[in-house]
């Protein structure tokens, strides 16, 4: 058969929604010269064909979501969504216009806006023509003596029959009569909430064979198709076809296509066993159906006049279709054939005309296929399958006609052509005429052979194109993917940046404590990194720690070994804390070099994220060769945002056994093993012989002092530490950051006695004095730190602790604009001119030990001592 090219012939305009009519909702009826429409809104028009003219507007109270006409009762079945079923009395319709002009009724185009057309007043739908209530209601069909509902349950569908009264009878149903529950694969979307419109609504068709009657006696209405005895038997099995009962066939949106035999279900409520084993499933087209019908693809004889359907079709929204037809097989039995096609999609409606063709409607235009078995369009002389059989392939006719969104077949046709009436996606209604004698050119014949290449070098082509398009596409997803990243390192930068004052979004906080691993004491740093932001550290965040380790405790000057951490940081979301632990010391020769600064911040590297996106290429177009190298990043570039910097001292890495606080026994330098053994060996009683032993029996520790205003401190203290002596408050102050710190608060002590990593003693005494001569007014009254120990370097670090301390305490002071007292300058140039003097005598004293004998310099040395003291304990005091 040739293609017919079609005649459009525009019928009017309706109003619709922004962004085009929902596919699924309008629907388009005809009865002789009168149209029923519907666009998915809460009206319905009433069109009068030959006169070019809207004869009424009815509004329902909610969205109209099917239309069902029984033309020999002009009874017209409206389903309007979260209310029920509405019946309208076609005989009526005159009289309401002509009651509604009289009563001035609304102009219509206040309501719905129809454009090109006079003003028409709409009829408001009385509440008392809702003849079954349910707001569960998606889909109905309507037999002539029975009502058939499908309502949506929580968790599966359920169908429902009524009795539908008689002509001139209340149009209410008498009753419910029979119901069967279906069940689904998986709950649909829609009924997680009450108020949304579903996407997809199920779809019903009434199947019947050759002479049925329905449920109740009366006759089959003209709404159903009829089907061949052979396929319906086949289809629906021997009990509908010896019961001669129609079957409803149910279209779900998950796919399932199943069947009910109507006078099973009447008889269901009494009967024995499972109620779902009333419900046969068809097929499953895993995707939405929108539509099902059945079409003739084997041509009648002359004398046959009532025409019987012989292939069942479903569509699916993707495109997925499915015909089955009864065919002979090669032993001669009658069997089912089913085959699955795939059309164009996504399917917004289709409808079967009485001959071999579907048409459906996608976005792109109106389509047709024909299922009569007929060659292939490269060579109609080939034909696979056996006679009568379906089609192994369709083949889609686009017909040049915008997208549809509704469909109706007219009867009014002449032999062998179609009349379509449609509503496009604009609103606008159309009749389609597709005449048989406007044929289409017909394409050239070709051969098997060169059909064969020439498909085979299209599917190259494609293969190709295929390949390119991922290659592009991935290089499209790796840029945005870099984009991505980017933008929240830029996020994130700006949040930290713009926190300088205040608590920052994302902070790293350092703590430090004593712990034993691997049979030795290690002072352990522990880096708390907590997320206080709105944003997410994901792949590409690192967190690096620094710790930069003085080769000399006092010479800040000094170069020093850094080392540094890096801990990749995956995702921490906003809220988020990731702990790390890292050892400070002792190293391998057990010395732990204090002061250490440990350095917090978080790096960002472009090199693993954004490298890969900056030169995409693509390789069908770009070959690789050596002059075209790709961009490599250098290893260091990145994103450091800073984060806190945290020095550990003396003062934090004493421990104090004394206090009860449970800690190792400590670990001095690693000692030769030789000595280790001798000192075993010793004889008990004896002294320890060493350096160290030395120095503790005949040397006195060493001790330096520093003098601070009272005034001072209980300004910098303030209520923290009320309650107590300032001596006590001062010795907590200085241990804030030590683990011992809770302990010297709860026994409110002034002195202590720690342990330094190396495991000599470092002895810290507060005292409080009056100094005179410094102030005309008066004594002031002062905190005295004093510090002892028998090491030396240990003393330098914890004076060196202290002093830092009080430097900082000195300059928040001066940043509040306190001032100090008056005093007596005098006695300040005097102690100024006593230290200078103090310091030319080391000098003198240092160089006459360089020349000096060993008897004499003995006296040398032990003077050179006692002015050091007098040097570690200046009579200065910080005001």
């Amino acid at each position: 058969m040739a293609d017919p090219r079609p005649r459009v012939e525009y019928l009017a305009g309706f109003c619709y929604p922004l962004g085009g009519l929902a596919a699924g909702k309008p629907r388009v009826l005809c009865h002789g010269a009168e149209i029923f429409l519907s666009t998915g809104r809460e009206l319905v028009y009433v069109y009068d064909r030959e006169g070019r003219l809207l004869i009424a507007v009815y509004k329902f109270p909610g969205q109209v979501w099917h239309l069902e006409l029984l033309a020999l009762h002009k009874v017209l079945y409206v389903l309007c969504a979260q209310s029920g079923i509405y019946c309208l009395s076609l005989d009526q319709t005159t009289r309401s216009v002509s009651r509604d002009k009289e009563d001035g009724g609304d102009d219509q185009d206040s309501d719905d806006g129809q454009v090109g057309e006079p003003p028409v007043p709409v009829i408001h739908v009385d509440p008392e023509s809702c003849v079954l209530p349910d707001a569960s209601l998606h889909a109905f069909t309507v037999l002539d003596d029975a009502l058939i509902t499908l309502a949506l349950g929580p968790t599966q569908w359920k169908m429902q029959l009524f009795e539908r009264p008689s002509p001139g009878e209340d149009p209410r149903p008498r009753g419910q009569i029979g119901e069967v529950d279906l069940s689904t694969c998986t709950p649909p979307a829609e009924s997680q909430g009450a108020s949304a419109a579903p996407c997809f609504l199920p779809v019903l068709c009434c199947a019947s064979p050759p002479g049925s009657r329905t449920p109740l006696g009366h006759s089959w209405s003209s709404e159903g198709v009829m089907l061949e005895g052979a396929l319906f038997g086949l289809l629906f099995g021997a009990d509908a076809a010896l019961l001669e009962s129609p079957v409803v066939l149910c279209g779900l949106p998950d796919g399932q296509l199943c069947c009910v035999i109507i006078k099973t279900l009447v008889t269901s409520t009494s009967a024995l066993g499972d109620p779902k084993a009333l419900v046969k499933i068809l097929h499953h087209l895993e995707e939405p159906v929108v539509f099902i019908g059945a079409l003739r693809t084997e041509p009648l004889a002359e004398e046959v006049e009532d025409i019987h359907c012989d292939c069942l079709v479903a569509l699916g929204h993707h495109g997925r279709t499915l015909a089955i037809k009864a065919s002979w097989d090669e032993a001669g039995h009658l069997v089912p054939e089913l085959r699955e096609y795939s059309l164009p999609g996504p399917v917004l409606c289709a409808a079967c005309d009485r001959s071999s063709h579907v048409y459906h409607s996608t976005s792109t235009g109106l389509c047709v296929v024909d299922l009569a078995q007929e060659g292939s369009p490269l060579d109609p002389t080939e034909s696979d399958g056996a006679p009568g059989s379906l089609p192994p392939l369709l083949y889609p006719d686009n017909l040049g006609i915008c997208s549809l969104v509704t469909l109706c077949v007219s009867s009014s046709v002449p032999e062998g052509g179609a009349e379509l009436l449609a509503l496009s996606a604009k609103g606008r209604l159309m009749i389609c005429r597709l005449d048989p004698h406007d044929e289409a050119p017909q394409p050239s014949r070709v051969t098997s052979a060169k059909a064969g290449q020439k498909i085979k070098q299209l599917l190259s082509g494609i293969g190709t194109v295929s390949e390119r398009v991922s290659s592009l596409k991935k290089a499209v997803d790796q840029r945005d993917k870099a984009l991505t990243c980017l933008n929240e390192v830029m996020n994130v930068s700006c949040a930290l940046l713009s926190s300088r004052e205040g608590p920052r979004p994302i902070s790293c906080t350092i703590s430090t404590t004593w712990s034993r691993l691997q049979l030795q004491d290690v002072l352990v740093a522990t880096c708390l990194l907590e997320n206080s932001s709105g944003f997410s550290l994901d792949r590409g965040w690192a967190l690096c720690i620094q710790v930069l380790r003085s080769s000399q405790a006092l010479d800040l000057d000094s170069a020093g070994s850094a080392v540094t951490y890096t801990i990749p940081v995956d995702q921490l979301g906003p809220g988020g804390r990731r702990e790390v632990t890292l050892p400070l010391g002792p190293g391998e020769d057990g010395a732990l070099d204090l002061p250490v600064t440990v350095s917090c911040a978080l790096f960002y590297s472009l090199r693993e994220v954004v490298g890969r996106a900056l030169t995409p290429r693509d390789p069908f177009k770009d070959p690789p060769s050596a002059e075209c190298t790709p961009i490599v990043l250098p290893e260091q570039d990145g994103v450091c945002l800073p984060l806190s910097e945290h020095t550990v001292d003396m003062l934090q890495g004493l421990r104090f056994p004394s206090l009860g606080v449970p800690y190792t026994q400590a670990l001095g330098p690693a000692r030769d093993p030789i000595h280790t053994f001798l000192g075993t060996c010793r004889v008990p009683g004896s002294q320890p012989a060493g350096p160290e032993s030395l120095r503790a029996k005949y040397l006195p520790p060493s001790v330096a002092t520093i003098k601070v205003s009272a005034e001072l401190l209980r300004a910098a203290l303030g209520d923290s530490h009320a309650g107590v002596s300032l001596g006590c408050a001062t010795l907590q102050w200085l241990l804030a950051e030590n683990a011992a710190t809770d302990i010297v608060k709860a026994q409110a002590l002034s002195s202590v006695q720690g342990v330094a990593p190396d495991g000599t003693d470092v002895h810290l005494i507060i005292r409080e004095v009056a100094v005179t001569d410094l102030c005309p007014a008066g004594p002031v009254q002062a905190v005295e730190i004093q510090v002892e120990s028998s090491s030396l370097a240990n003393l330098c670090r914890a004076h060196h602790a202290i002093v830092g301390r009080l430097q900082r305490l000195v300059v928040e002071q001066a940043a509040r604009g306190s001032s100090p007292p008056d005093l007596r300058l005098q006695y300040l140039h005097q102690m100024q001119a006593n230290h200078e003097m103090l310091l030319r005598e080391v000098q003198t004293l240092r160089d006459r030990l360089c020349t000096e004998d060993e008897a004499s310099s003995c006296a040398t040395a032990q003077r050179l001592l006692q002015v050091y003291r007098r040097l570690r304990s200046p009579s200065l005091l910080l005001l």
